[in-house]
């Protein structure tokens, strides 16, 4: 049935599409529908930057000829969710999705269409790659290097049968091949990190060359400033490399794997910034580590060892980063949270020391990162039943938007005694996402005991029971 739509949709759109500018054989059509749309309005970007912004009808379709789009990837964005997708010149993309399985339910037609569902395809076997390598990581190396050579081989595989179906340009074939071998570079990144950490025997059996790939990434590739799979690849290059040059100064290699703390951040932070010439990802990359460190800060010298930090790399964003700094000297350990006010689901407006009468773990969440909050509430579910004694109390930063907040409670089943939305604030939500991986743990009398640990973390339940035992 959807296929058969699709069809329909198809043929419309591009009817449409062809009376706007059927001459320009070089022109982009986009066009589609949502079904369940949460807002009104498509994005297109590229490079973080916006190319156009489209408004769905009263059918929920869009669509708009382009006659002077490059080739390249993509970000397509229905807020709060977004995809990538590679459109060339002469492509007519013909997007459908529904909101209530974004990426699970999206689709690509027309010409050109093979190329997104490609890297679509790429992504949804990359988040199944990312559940099992928490099973892979218990593997030795040897077996380890067989699955992922079989993983890449089996991607190239597909590559070259869609390539003798369709007339792929060299530039498309570089990026999918590219998205290919970082996707294994990830895996052998990823693994390292964890065996090193975890599995210390097994560590010692990696063999030298396991890691030679890194000789190979381009940390300066333009075109896939965007995609996914590159970033969290240097993202985890990053977080490894830190760990290995720590290790080299100290005997004690266990304190090396705390990635919240100061040094490793500096060593990221010094790392990224001179190792890549892209501003833009540059500025991506610091923006995020320097949040961790500011909102991990415990006291006033870590927080001004952060700012000396990014002054003296010449950051741009300093100003944002001296207002997070002002922010998080509210959360210093042993201050109290007593008088911060939020609302509750009936409306009214309450201090969380009226609320606060047993230790108790506070955790951030936003609407527009719906994956992540779905995640926290299901670990927040299991440490409950495990933890009765705990009080655990979530925190929607998405002030003024009281309808939307209670729509989510209500449609995800979230339990609405222990959910309140913060109130009263004069800074923007965008700072308030920098705090969407942190938790505070609090004593029953509003009193912040430990604020440096990250959501989810493996060490998390360990740091619960060390709080209760305290």
């Amino acid at each position: 049935m959807k296929y058969s739509f699709l069809i329909l949709l198809s043929c419309a759109l591009l009817t449409a599409g062809c009376n706007d500018d059927s001459s320009n054989s070089d022109s982009v059509f986009i066009g589609g529908q949502i079904n369940n749309p949460e807002t009104d309005y498509i994005i297109i970007s590229k490079d973080n930057k916006t190319i156009d912004t489209l408004y769905l009808d009263e059918k929920n379709q869009f669509g708009k000829d382009y006659s002077d789009l490059e080739s390249g990837i993509y970000t397509f964005k229905h807020p709060p969710e977004s995809q990538i997708m590679y459109m060339e010149p002469g492509d007519s993309i013909v997007i459908w999705l529904n909101t209530m399985a974004f990426d699970e339910s999206l689709n690509f037609s027309g010409e050109g269409a093979e190329k997104s569902n490609f890297l679509l395809d790429m992504f949804l076997n990359n988040q199944s790659n990312n559940d099992l390598i928490l099973t892979y990581y218990k593997i030795e190396p040897s077996e380890f290097a067989r699955i992922t050579d079989s993983i890449k081989d089996q991607r190239l595989k597909k590559l070259e049968e869609l390539k003798a179906r369709n007339e792929f340009s060299d530039e498309f074939l570089e990026t999918a091949r590219a998205s290919i071998d970082y996707e294994y570079y990830d895996l052998r990144e990823r693994y390292t990190f964890l065996i090193r950490k975890y599995y210390n025997s097994f560590a010692e059996k990696i063999p030298e060359d396991f890691n030679d790939y890194r000789e190979d990434i381009d940390f300066n590739n333009e075109e896939l400033q965007d995609y996914y799979v590159y970033t969290n690849l240097i993202d985890d290059y990053l977080r490894s490399k830190s760990i290995e040059e720590c290790a080299q100064k100290h005997e004690d290699h266990k304190k090396c794997f705390n990635i919240n703390t100061f040094k490793n951040i500096e060593r990221r932070i010094l790392l990224i910034d001179s190792i890549s010439n892209i501003k833009s990802l540059k500025n991506e990359f610091i923006d995020r580590l320097a949040a961790q460190a500011i909102t991990m800060a415990e006291g006033e010298n870590r927080l001004d060892s952060v700012l000396n930090l990014l002054e003296s790399i010449d950051f741009s964003h300093m100003e944002e980063a001296r207002q997070l700094a002002q922010i998080q000297e509210t959360y210093f350990v042993g201050k109290s949270i007593n008088n911060l006010q939020a609302e509750n689901t009936e409306g009214k407006e309450i201090t969380y020391g009226e609320v606060i009468d047993r230790p108790t773990i506070t955790y951030a969440w936003s609407l527009y990162s719906p994956a992540h909050h779905r995640w926290q509430h299901r670990i927040i579910e299991n440490l409950k039943k495990k933890y009765p004694e705990l009080y655990f109390l979530g925190i929607n930063i998405d002030l003024d938007e009281r309808e939307e907040w209670l729509r989510t409670l209500e449609t995800f089943g979230y339990d609405k005694e222990n959910e309140f939305q913060i109130t009263k604030r004069t800074t923007s939500k965008e700072t308030y996402r920098k705090y969407l991986n942190k938790i505070f743990f609090v004593d029953s009398d509003g009193t912040i005991v430990k604020g440096d640990i990250q959501f989810g973390s493996p060490e998390f339940e360990k740091e619960i029971l060390q709080f209760l035992n305290k």
